[in-house]
């Protein structure tokens, strides 16, 4: 603006324009200590919008980062040039994040013995999973979901890899933390902490930080080398990212957590928008898949399932949460498929129409 004034003011000077189009007000400027009167301009830049900062993943992208928290290059092959650990870690708790859509305080302070049980067989119903108030923001307890596979990821994870980091392990909170919780006789539901029978529910993160499991190391789902819990999972994303950026695609975004939930609720929209779990549930319906589940994904309005879903007190802020985010390409595919599917759109024909449009521009 400052350079377009300047502008103005030589067009002035030159007699080719009378006047400015910016108004300005009466400022005092202080410079090398010498204060001075200055002349403010009005007139700003457009700024952006907030939605336009924050992004999510599209499904090419969220590939990318599934397979380089692996350490693995695009095509799936073992990326030769990193050598990382934990690999299996990062890529079930990834994998985690972008199915259940979960704050980065849920995920990170998770215990093991709230994961819920894998079905017996692969399904493409999604699976409940339940938050801990505790760690859920507002201390409002809610169910998201997960995928089949995303929640067999996670299991494997603990079962083996965590099981054997683990094992024997003397770890214990450093003393600022405050004196260790030794958890004894752990069961879904709680278990007894330094003799006292608690809750899940009921821990703080800063608690669960020091909880001391009975076979070792520390209760957190995630757990590092020595069997401490691992915390720092904003770093893992973004040296991930980077990685990524610099070695295979430099168009790929800087991804911190919360980018995992902002493309979970893209994704889980785009699938109650085309109507992809209504089809998953007929598939199961006659088997022993929740019956509830079922006719909630059958029945439910996409904004109800989001808010439940993503932990919104309102459909109201659903709907707000949605407008900073890219939902008319959704909702313009799900318009066109359906119109195809039914006969009543012919894609085809209106691709012809359009570029008509353009072909007689030039003659027009």
């Amino acid at each position: 603006m400052s350079i377009l004034s300047l502008f103005y003011r030589w067009a002035m000077a030159e007699e080719y324009a009378t006047a400015e189009p910016f108004t300005y007000r009466a400022a005092r400027a202080l410079f090398a200590g010498t204060g001075r009167e200055v002349k403010v301009n009005l007139a700003v830049r457009r700024t952006p919008k907030p939605h336009v900062t924050i992004k999510y993943l599209e499904p090419d992208f969220t590939e990318l980062l599934r397979k380089g928290l692996r350490g693995l290059a695009p095509d799936g092959s073992q990326d030769t040039g990193f050598h990382g650990r934990e690999l299996t870690r990062n890529a079930a708790v990834g994998d985690h994040a972008l199915a259940t859509g979960m704050r980065l305080q849920e995920f990170t302070y998770l215990l093991p013995w709230e994961i819920p049980a894998l079905p017996q067989e692969p399904t493409s119903v999604p699976v409940p999973f339940p938050v801990p108030a505790g760690i859920a923001k507002g201390r409002k307890f809610r169910t998201t979901w997960t995928s089949y596979e995303a929640l067999a990821g996670l299991h494997h994870y603990v079962e083996l890899d965590r099981a054997a980091t683990t094992e024997g392990s003397l770890w214990r909170p450093p003393r600022r933390w405050g004196e260790p919780l030794m958890v004894t006789e752990p069961d879904a539901q709680g278990g007894l902490i330094n003799g006292v029978r608690r809750s899940w529910e009921s821990l703080t993160p800063a608690e669960r930080r020091r909880l001391v499991a009975p076979q070792g190391g520390s209760c957190l789902v995630a757990v590092k080398n020595g069997g401490g819990p691992f915390t720092a999972w904003a770093t893992v994303f973004e040296r991930t990212s980077d990685r990524i950026r610099a070695r295979f695609e430099p168009r790929f975004p800087h991804v911190w957590p919360h980018r995992c939930r902002h493309t979970f609720a893209m994704r889980t929209l785009e699938y109650l928008v085309t109507g992809h779990y209504r089809q998953a549930a007929k598939l199961v319906r006659d088997t022993d898949a929740d019956a509830a589940l079922v006719f909630y994904l059958s029945k439910a309005d996409p904004l109800l399932v989001l808010r439940d879903l993503l932990g919104h007190s309102t459909v109201l802020t659903t709907e707000k949460y949605l407008r900073r985010l890219d939902t008319t390409r959704i909702y313009r595919h799900a318009y066109e498929a359906a119109g195809s599917e039914a006969g009543l759109v012919d894609t085809a024909a209106a691709e012809r129409e359009a570029d008509a449009e353009f072909d007689d521009q030039d003659g027009a």
